[in-house]
């Protein structure tokens, strides 16, 4: 694959977000119209995978969107997973029901770490249960608060086995984000699920991704890992805020401030 198109590869693999608590109706029906303005502006760029927001925003979204991009919308008490399993379920299932096409949400780390991975476990299935078997789930790790390899891959473990389409590197909401560290041991539990199972799970690098190059590091890791198979929408995925125009730059050799 050249280097251009290596590029445009990881710009249609992006899930483009936008997740300020300055966040309003008009700013994120702007910011989808940019999206919506992407083929007449840049004729040879692919356009993103998914448009990520707040789940009070999915519907906004949803009304506003004309090009052919997934609606992803963070629920289940995002960034932190803290408040009670009953919320969680609601704020999901509300997001499904306003327009969410995915649905990201955080592994309870407040169980996880306490050693009761049974009901982070059914953290998971429940949400899962509430946004239905139509909603890509994706399950946030927070890698970086996990910190160890081995926690890394039990909770990569955990969230395939209890019904995560794709599982997430962090919410780049903590200090510590996605780490190429962090995305070799996913990337292992991935294919160790897969020659379990026989089930293919997507793997998404989120938070502190702001360049061309990390976002192609990213790309690499997976490649070599899981294999060309997996470098599509379908099972890869950035998560970012500002990475958009770093990879219009490289693609178009010149300095771009699109987003």
């Amino acid at each position: 694959m050249e280097y251009k198109e290596k590029l445009e590869r990881c710009f249609s693999l992006m899930d483009i977000t936008t997740l300020k608590s300055e966040d309003t109706p008009s700013s994120v029906r702007a910011f989808v119209e940019k999206i919506n303005a992407l083929p007449a502006h840049f004729p040879s760029c692919p356009l993103p995978a998914a448009i990520c927001v707040y789940p009070n925003f999915a519907s906004v979204v949803r009304e506003t969107l004309r090009v052919p991009v997934k609606v992803a919308a963070v629920a289940g008490a995002f960034p932190s997973s803290q408040s009670f399993l009953e919320v969680k379920c609601l704020e999901s299932r509300m997001a499904v029901e306003n327009g969410a096409d995915e649905v990201d949400i955080v592994l309870a780390l407040n169980v996880f770490l306490e050693g009761d991975e049974e009901r982070a476990s059914q953290e998971i299935r429940a949400i899962r249960q509430a946004v239905g078997e139509s909603c890509h789930l994706k399950v946030i790790l927070e890698t970086g608060v996990l910190a160890d390899e081995e926690k890394i891959y039990r909770a990569s473990m955990l969230a395939m086995e209890s019904g995560a389409d794709f599982i997430k590197t962090s919410t780049g909401k903590v200090p510590v984000n996605a780490t190429p560290e962090a995305a070799r041991v996913m990337c292992r539990a991935i294919v160790d699920y897969y020659a379990r199972t026989g089930k293919k799970v997507g793997f998404k690098a989120a938070g502190g991704i702001s360049t061309a190059e990390e976002a192609l590091q990213y790309m690499q890791i997976v490649e070599e890992i899981l294999g060309p198979q997996w470098l599509t929408p379908a099972l890869l995925r950035l998560g970012v805020s500002r990475l958009g125009n770093s990879l219009l730059s490289a693609m178009l050799g010149e300095k771009v401030n699109y987003f």
